[in-house]
Formats: structure tokens, sequence, C-alpha cells
């Protein structure tokens, strides 16, 4: 039997068309299954195939202190010499009820706040790091004693506010948030013993130890007056320090170890093999299983 021009294959046209649009429907969602496409302009990036050999660039958040007043160090560092990401005022202007902190660099580029530095198997940490600097004198001496100068609340709360961003967007490890001083022990002592470590890792920003780990390993500490210093230098390795495993006690191994307590015990940064500061590291490499 004939069939007029508008029947075909037993469906109507506008069946059809239905089945057309749906069988177009589908193709658009397999292919955007399988592809997605960004437009650059004159070219498609198609970033389906992930390679496994990657990991983010900013892996370590760092922390300085100016040693100059907030003109002069605004100064240096939007120069041509050093920078960081970050700078944090002593009293940050406020604006519609919040601190303003001043970007000099964008994060997805390099910026010069940690020179020759090391931490946990990476050098040059300018690579792979936001630098903040927060303005502060630093030490000053009198009578050949060094007086810190403390940082405001304002600042810390800026600091606190800031870093909590900055660790959630980047997923930066808390053994990874460091001061200029762990990174380069010796050649820096910022951001000083005044620097509230404890503080920001109670907002959750960096590694602390657990004080009852740390009485669990001085006890057994106290037991043994000898420090096996080749132990000691692999800890502090492990922890993320630089210095060699010689077993011998020199100045690099003191100058580590300075830097160390004055991040983890402020009160005295003799540079001594104290049973606490062998108990503080036991700890920390206990609860971050470095």
């Amino acid at each position: 039997m004939a069939t007029s021009g508008a029947v075909k294959f037993g469906l109507p046209f506008s069946g059809r068309r239905y089945i057309y649009i749906l069988a177009v429907a589908v193709l658009a969602f397999l292919i955007s299954g399988c592809h997605s496409l960004k437009d650059r302009g004159d070219y498609w990036v198609d970033d389906t195939h992930r390679a496994l050999g990657a990991e983010p660039r900013i892996q370590f958040l760092v922390f300085h202190y100016t040693a100059e007043d907030f003109p002069s160090s605004l100064n240096i560092l939007t120069g041509e010499n050093v920078s960081a990401h970050y700078l944090v005022d002593t009293d940050p202007d406020i604006q519609s009820g919040k601190a303003i902190v001043l970007q000099l660099v964008p994060e997805n580029m390099r910026a010069w706040h940690a020179g020759a530095s090391f931490w946990r198997g990476r050098i040059n940490l300018n690579d792979t790091s936001v630098g903040v600097e927060i303005v502060n004198q630093g030490p000053s001496k009198v009578n050949g004693v060094s007086h810190w100068q403390p940082f405001t609340d304002n600042q810390i709360a800026l600091v606190i506010a800031l870093s909590r961003d900055i660790i959630e967007r980047n997923q930066i490890a808390a053994i990874n948030v460091v001061g200029h001083s762990d990174i380069s022990p010796g050649r820096k002592i910022d951001p000083g013993p005044l620097f509230p470590w404890k503080k920001l890792a109670d907002a959750g920003i960096g590694a602390w130890p657990d004080s009852p780990t740390v009485e669990r390993y001085l006890a057994k500490r106290q037991l043994h007056s000898a420090v096996d210093v080749k132990q000691l230098q692999n800890n502090l390795n492990r922890y993320g320090y630089q210095v060699s495993d010689s077993g011998v006690m020199d100045n690099q191994t003191r100058t580590v170890i300075k830097a160390f307590q004055m991040h983890f015990r402020p009160a005295n940064y003799s540079g001594e093999a104290d049973a606490e500061t062998l108990a503080i590291l036991d700890a920390l490499l206990e609860k971050y299983k470095s």
C-alpha cells in the first residue's frame, strides 16, 4: 500500500523529528562525558587525560617578619630585589568591618621571599611556597640583651584569617607551615620567638605537639642522660630540617636545634639538645608520622 510523503518507516514526521532531537541530545551528553573542552580562543584544550606524575605547585606557607616599619617594608617589598605574596601591617586598615591585607604578588606567581632554603627534601622554596611578611621590627639590643617586638592582636587575627584561606585553597599540610628560620636556620631568625605558633596551631594553622605525648616521651628521655646525636640529626631531618647525620654535635646541628626550639619552645632556644627538646621532636614525629 502506498504511503504519503508525511509518513515513512511507520512513523509520522513529527515522531522522527523527536527521535532525532533525542539522539542529538544523548550524543552531546556522551561527548561531554568523554571530553572536557575549554575554549582558549584560537584552539580547544581537552583536559580529560590527567597524569599521575603531578603535584600542587604551592606546598608550603612561610612566615617572615619585615624587620622594618610599614612604609619601609612596603617600599622594599615592592622593589626589584625582594618580594612576598602578602604584607600584614601592625594595625591593618578596615573596610566594612574586615581587615585589609596587601597582596603584592599573585599566588600563581613566584615571589622572592625564601632565598636559599630547604624543607622536607625541597630546596629553593620560592618555587613552591606562599610568603607572608608581617610588619615587625624584630630584635633590638639593650645593654647586650635582645628585646623582641611583640606582634599585635589585630595582626595575628588577620594572619590567622589569611592563612586559613591559603591553606584551604592549596591543601597545605600542617607540617609545611613554617618560619623563615625553619627553612634557613642560622641565616634567618624570623619570625622570631614571640611569633604565636601555638595560637595559630589552635586555630588550625601549622603543626604543634600534643602535651600528653611530650610528657610521655619526656619521662622516658629523663631516664637517659646521654644524647644519641646521630639519631637526633636523623629525627630533625625526618621532620623537615636540613642537617647532616655525622653523629657529631657540630655548629650546624646546634643552629638547627636553636631554630627548632625557637619554633616549638621559644622560652629557651639555647641550641642545647636537652630532654624536653628531644621529647617535643619525638611527639611531633609521632603526631605527623614523618
